[in-house]
């Protein structure tokens, strides 16, 4: 019979493996970018927003903040670069104005961060209200970057099509979510519950809504023409939609 940590610790690995492929997700977005030289339409957003996200959640699984959350740490950490090096890739290929936009926005995340770090170790003594303050702040973060898979449910309930909501990118969110709402569970994290929850009902959304619209959605508008359901892809557009809710990683 598995200890109930040991079965904490093969549920987090199952989830930093899941986490780990939706951090990859907006790879393909990225090389259309790089062989372009051109950001395009495409907007640095989403990954400057979990940039800080995911460093919020490396802080919260500190020994000094929420012990035993090693696994929240490793797979923010690899989050935590992945972004810079998206990031990276945009500012390389964007111009002056926007280039001073990104850097404006990490040097406000990076003076916020500090102020936390600062604030949890000076001001705030007992590991137990560091855990409820750095908590408190990741869930509010977290549910903050639950708008675009809200604006792209909406869409979709608008046109009554699901071509930009890519499936197998709402299913790991389904999966994501619901894994590390379990691994939550086994040792209750008030604050890794609330917003993995939220992410697994936010997949489960999206998943009802692809069988409610899948059969009404205009396929043949689509760049090649084909069903993502039959082994196609949806378009850079709908990626770039999903690209927040794919980062929305609250592990």
């Amino acid at each position: 019979m598995m200890r109930a940590e040991s079965i904490r610790t093969v549920i987090g690995i199952i989830g930093n493996v899941i986490s780990f492929f939706l951090f990859l997700s907006p790879v393909p977005t990225l090389v259309n970018i790089y062989k372009a030289k051109s950001v395009k339409s495409f907007r640095p957003h989403p990954y400057l927003a979990t940039i800080l996200n995911c460093l919020m959640w490396v802080w919260y699984g500190m020994p000094f903040i929420h012990p035993d959350s090693t696994l929240v740490v490793t797979i923010n950490g690899i989050g935590f670069f992945i972004e810079l090096a998206y990031i990276s890739i945009f500012f390389i290929d964007s111009d002056w104005p926007k280039r001073r936009k990104m850097m404006l926005v990490l040097l406000v995340e990076a003076i916020f961060m500090a102020v936390v770090v600062v604030v949890t170790l000076v001001a705030i003594h007992k590991i137990n209200t560091r855990t409820v303050v750095v908590g408190a702040l990741c869930v509010i973060f977290s549910i903050g970057m639950y708008v675009s898979p809200l604006t792209i449910m909406k869409q979709v309930i608008k046109t009554k099509s699901v071509k930009f909501m890519p499936f197998y990118l709402s299913v790991a969110n389904f999966a994501n979510g619901g894994i590390w709402t379990v691994y939550a569970l086994v040792k209750f994290d008030t604050w890794l519950f609330v917003p993995n929850l939220l992410g697994a009902i936010s997949g489960a959304v999206q998943l009802i809504l692809y069988a409610c619209y899948y059969e009404t959605t205009q396929w043949e508008d689509n760049n090649n023409g084909s069903r993502p359901g039959a082994g196609g892809g949806a378009s850079n557009k709908g990626v770039e939609l999903q690209n927040s809710g794919a980062h929305n990683l609250q592990v």
